[in-house]
């Protein structure tokens, strides 16, 4: 017999509560996968669609976004309307229909939050932006129409130290593994964050986790603490995920969607150490908010590819979110388990916590950290262009590179002006060039908008700056065996070898500049074809004064161009070399950069500008990369630079890209310009690759102009070793080694560049093509969009060579 005013015990729930019950779980399960799946694959997909050169619709996200809104809020409407309408059954009914009731609401305001997500990558603070906007305006919303929790007059403690002392130390691995953007960025980054926690704060409050409490404050069945913050902690979690994945650009939001869900626990424990209805909004601010802002304010969405590599960003931001999942559910355990109404620690110590972990934070970032800021800069294209007329009649090389340089300076020298005095005034540091008639400045959004009003400037591109990683990439290396000095396949398959036998032609007298990832210039194969000199290497990216290359990519295509022992097509040339391309990464900047130093080599140190020596500028160039628009190209953005170096008498090669079998995937910057000898690839049957890019171009030119060896080439990588690589980049040096030696064989052609490319066309074997769909009909317009004019002959080319006087 119960004493008398004792609470009854619980009734078995009835079974339409059980099945409710089991729904809910099985729900909550569904929610969770179904948003990784849905993201999953819409990862997947932007990254097939990066390594092929496409962006993604901007569409894309939103229906993305609000199919997974679908997802979500459908079955958890269902779950809570049964909920509010199955009479009876205490804590189970009444934490089916809180959880009910918080999944629906998030579902649909995940799907408004995830559809900013159509602005594109590259403008990451108006994502930003929209985000916040979006996440407050959701609070304000969800706040507006729920009901006020009745106030519970027992007493109040403070957990706001301890929601911002777990928020702190979930932030903590991206003070290591991540890096800052701009001030700007940086700025819409933190309050994007605090809006996301404001919006999980105004859902997930102190009413949301009494229902698993016991029912509500007014039940007589209470459920244990572990009950409360284990179940109450998985509803939470199950209800970050949709959110997380809502919010932040391709790659960030995977994170988000991962870490998020693991501070539902720390938030229970919160609420289950006071009543729950008299948990404030601040401690879930604060531990959401600092969770999220972790991937949003420390990682470049740009940068998160795994194109980029394994080492790159995406791999550390890995490591960040596996690390803040730990914390995060550490933290919820040590809060359930330690924090409890009966043993609650004096009030100073919740804010001594949180100045202990900021001050770990401090710590972190600047001993193990990357401070500063490192966020886009803006390449500010002039409207007045230099005139380039005449310059081509000049019969004397040297006189001809001198006078390019010189008008090419005079001109930037005398049109910028106006436009260097204002960012002078205003205190904005920048960088001049000339090569195109532009300015590189330090600035945001703001500076931008004011920048493009401007009447001497024609438009201002994004210039992606790369954040710096916690540790460097690994030195790429090859794997294969050293060759034995014998012409490998490829240089068989061009005739290159017969040209040395036969004609005598070997590049000797030549000299080819590269820009790429670099050159181990210690390599057998290059070493003794290093001009040498104080003005023979230029690194923009990391400053050093010697040839170096830690990704590989450029000492394997230099290899192929004019490589010793059987790997290089004109071995007796001559190289210099610049450093355009670093984890795979360039921009418009870095690219004029070494465009600039190839038209006026300059000593290192030197000023572009006054320092210039165009005598010493290279005959032909090897340009194995592309700019596309994530580093912030537009169609136009060096068609000012190529046109200068032609002007010159400099013979430009360019790989077609790797966007094949598409029609019309030439399309990355240089590859489609006239100016651009372009190349395509093919394998040792003379069939083009798959994936060799192939044309017209959206101005409706043919290309590629020609095709060269690029499936399994074996050419020199760092370290002194060797490797085989495919690519349109392993294809277009073996043009410019083509190049090299006719230009040996008769200097009479020397900076005549439209001969010489009128030659090349000429001189060809055919190559097969290969189509989309296998159908020769799906020739995208002419076979010459495929295959250019045919596969370079470098002996027929050296011959023809030898007869122009």
């Amino acid at each position: 017999m119960q004493p008398p005013g004792a609470p009854a015990p619980p009734s078995p729930a009835q079974p339409p509560v059980v099945l409710l019950s089991i729904a809910t779980v099985l729900v909550g399960v569904w929610i969770v996968a179904g948003t990784a799946l849905l993201q999953g694959v819409g990862w997947f997909v932007a990254e097939l669609l990066f390594s092929l050169g496409e962006p993604v619709p901007p569409w894309a996200w939103p229906v993305v976004a609000w199919i997974n809104a679908g997802l979500v809020a459908a079955p958890t409407g269902l779950v809570w309307a049964l909920a509010r309408h199955v009479a009876g059954g205490g804590p189970h009914l009444v934490g089916a229909r809180a959880a009910g009731r918080a999944w629906t609401i998030i579902g649909v305001a995940a799907g408004f939050v995830g559809s900013v997500r159509a602005v594109p990558v590259p403008h990451n603070e108006l994502l930003l932006l929209l985000t916040a906007l979006v996440a407050a305006g959701s609070a304000l919303v969800v706040r507006r129409l729920q009901a006020p929790t009745p106030a519970d007059p027992g007493p109040r403690r403070s957990v706001a130290g301890f929601g911002l002392a777990a928020g702190l130390l979930v932030l903590l691995p991206w003070l290591w593994v991540g890096a800052l953007g701009g001030l700007t960025e940086t700025v819409l980054g933190v309050v994007a964050a605090a809006a996301v926690g404001w919006l999980a704060a105004s859902i997930l409050n102190g009413g949301f986790f009494e229902c698993f409490g016991g029912g509500d404050q007014r039940s007589e069945v209470r459920r244990s603490r572990p009950w409360q913050v284990l179940v109450g902690g998985l509803a939470a979690g199950v209800a970050l995920a949709p959110l997380g994945a809502a919010i932040g650009g391709t790659g960030v939001n995977l994170a988000e969607m991962l870490v998020l869900p693991a501070l539902g626990l720390t938030a229970a424990a919160l609420a289950a150490a006071v009543a729950p209805t008299r948990l404030p909004r601040v401690p879930t601010v604060a531990l959401v908010g600092l969770g999220a802002a972790g991937p949003l304010v420390f990682v470049d969405p740009e940068e998160t590819s795994i194109v980029l590599g394994t080492s790159d960003v995406g791999w550390w931001a890995l490591i960040g979110t596996v690390l803040s999942v730990v914390v995060a559910l550490a933290a919820g355990t040590g809060y359930g388990l330690g924090l409890t109404p009966r043993r609650w620690p004096q009030r100073w110590i919740p804010a001594a916590a949180a100045v202990l972990v900021a001050l770990a934070g401090i710590g972190v970032y600047g001993l193990a950290g990357r401070p500063g800021l490192y966020g886009e800069r803006l390449l500010v294209i002039l409207a007045d262009q230099a005139d380039l007329a005449g310059l081509e009649n000049i019969s004397d090389r040297p006189a001809r590179l001198r006078a390019t340089y010189e008008r090419l300076v005079s001109h930037a020298d005398r049109t910028q002006v106006p436009l260097r005095e204002s960012l002078t005034r205003w205190g904005l540091d920048y960088t001049p060039y000339y090569l195109a008639n532009a300015v590189l400045v330090d600035g945001g959004p703001l500076v931008r908008r004011w920048l493009a009003g401007r009447t001497d400037v024609d438009r201002v591109l994004l210039d992606q700056r790369a954040r710096p990683l916690p540790v460097a990439a690994p030195t790429e290396k090859g794997t294969s065996p050293a060759p034995d000095g014998s012409p490998q396949w490829n240089i068989q398959l061009v005739r290159a070898d017969r040209a040395w036998r036969e004609l005598g032609a070997t590049g000797r007298g030549i000299v080819i500049g590269t820009s790429d990832s670099g050159v181990d210039g210690t390599h057998p194969a290059l070493r003794n074809g290093f001009r040498g000199g104080d003005d023979s290497w230029y690194d923009p990216w990391n400053g050093t004064a010697t040839p170096t290359d830690h990704g590989g990519h450029g000492t394997h295509t230099l290899g192929s161009a004019l490589g010793r022992g059987g790997i290089g097509v004109a071995p007796e040339a001559q190289w210099v070399g610049c450093v355009n391309l670093d984890r795979n990464l360039g921009s418009p900047s870095l690219y004029l950069d070494c465009l600039q130093f190839m038209l006026a080599p300059f000593p290192h140190g030197g000023d572009p500008w006054r320092d210039g020596r165009p005598d010493r500028a290279p005959h032909i160039l090897t340009n194995s990369w592309g700019c596309p628009e994530i580093e912030g190209c537009d169609a136009d953005s060096l068609r000012s630079a190529t046109a200068a170096l032609r002007a010159a008498g400099i013979f430009f090669a360019t790989a077609a890209g790797n966007a094949g079998p598409f029609c019309g995937s030439v399309d990355d910057p240089p590859a489609p310009y006239a100016d651009a000898f372009t190349v395509g690839a093919v394998d040792r049957d003379r069939q083009v690759a798959s994936f060799s890019s192939r044309g017209p171009t959206s101005a409706g030119l043919a290309k590629p102009d020609v095709v060269a060896p690029g499936v399994g080439v074996l050419s020199a990588m760092p370290g002194g070793t060797y490797g085989s690589l495919d690519g349109t980049s392993m294809a277009t040096p073996h043009v410019a080694g083509v190049v090299a030696l006719m230009w040996s064989a008769n200097p009479r052609l020397v900076g005549d560049v439209s001969a010489t490319e009128r030659i090349l066309r000429q001189a060809v074997v055919p190559a097969t093509p290969s189509y989309l769909s296998g159908d020769p009909a799906d020739a995208c317009g002419t076979i010459t969009n495929i295959t250019g004019a045919g596969l370079v002959d470098a002996y027929a080319a050296v011959q023809a060579a030898g007869k122009v006087s």
